[in-house]
């Protein structure tokens, strides 16, 4: 029997003729969101995150390539909580993208069914750097992070919806192992609960109270206004009186005012980054977990 050899290219010229499939091209403007959404999106989305994990997510440096990455996406994470409203919106202006129009599904405000903290009752902006929606660092808190990932799963499943199931799996990879990490940190931590720690800028409320930390002594004397040294010298009294030995400080924050509070009152600096991708946190797991084990590990020592 005579057999052509086209019998054996004809499947494999068959194969390379099959449309590749085709991903979301997704885009995030932080690195928290940005984790979360490989964690549900995985090989099934092309991940842009706008904001580096040491810079301030209120000031980002505005490129214009990210005009281009907006222009060219399918979906739009943003935190929704006016935290990128300074840059985010002439970004959008510019890229001219009707997917990621307000109310379109390829906008998504990862804020949506977060109960967000300190809504201000009247704006006053003599209050410093306050948000009329609320604090805008809620990602901090784990039980938060498994409501976005839920949101960006149904999100993502809207709009590939052969990818559906994918998405779904993901997700519970994803919840499953915040929960399990969740009691070890709690028990980590257990021994420390209730101690305050004093913080650079008001970033971590919801991380102090998910774990019982109270934060609420400041090196800024209010939200975004930099340290005057009368007011530093009130928390180096306060922190004296109450003894408090644990300050935060993040990349972008002046690491030699923490230093020299910490020198007069006997405490110790914990450099703590912003988000994943800081310190080797690759992933947003691995991010609360330096975290947490920076805390234990800070206590220990005091």
């Amino acid at each position: 029997m005579k057999i052509s050899l086209r019998h054996f290219l004809l499947p494999g010229l068959m194969l390379l003729a099959l449309p590749a499939r085709a991903k979301l091209t997704v885009v995030a403007t932080t690195p928290d969101l940005g984790a979360i959404a490989h964690a549900i999106g995985g090989d099934r989305i092309d991940l842009t995150t706008l904001a580096r994990p040491t810079e301030d997510p209120h000031f980002v440096d505005a490129k214009p390539s990210f005009i281009v990455k907006l222009n060219h996406a399918d979906v739009l994470i943003e935190g929704g909580a006016e935290l990128e409203a300074g840059w985010l919106t002439p970004l959008l202006e510019g890229a001219r993208n009707p997917k990621l129009a307000a109310g379109k599904p390829g906008r998504i405000s990862a804020a949506e069914g977060v109960a967000l903290l300190e809504i201000p009752v009247a704006l006053d902006r003599s209050q410093g750097d306050i948000h009329a929606t609320g604090n805008p660092h809620f990602l901090t808190d784990p039980l938060n992070a498994k409501l976005v990932a839920a949101h960006l799963a149904r999100s993502f499943a809207e709009l590939d919806a052969s990818s559906a199931g994918v998405f779904q799996a993901r997700l519970k990879s994803f919840t499953a192992q915040l929960d399990e990490r969740l009691v070890a940190w709690q028990k980590l931590l257990a021994p420390f609960q209730g101690r305050p720690l004093v913080t650079y800028h008001n970033y971590w409320i919801y991380f102090g109270r998910r774990f019982n930390f109270p934060m609420e002594l400041f090196l800024e004397p209010k939200p975004g206004i930099p340290p005057t040294p009368a007011h530093l010298a009130e928390v180096i009294t306060k922190m004296k009186a109450d003894r408090l030995t644990l300050i935060t400080v993040q990349p972008y924050q002046n690491r030699r005012t923490a230093d020299a509070v910490a020198t007069r009152t006997d405490a110790i600096v914990l450099d703590w980054p912003s988000f994943p991708g800081g310190k080797g946190t690759e992933g947003y797991v691995e991010w609360i977990d330096f975290l947490v084990r920076s805390i234990a590990h800070g206590f220990a020592a005091k």
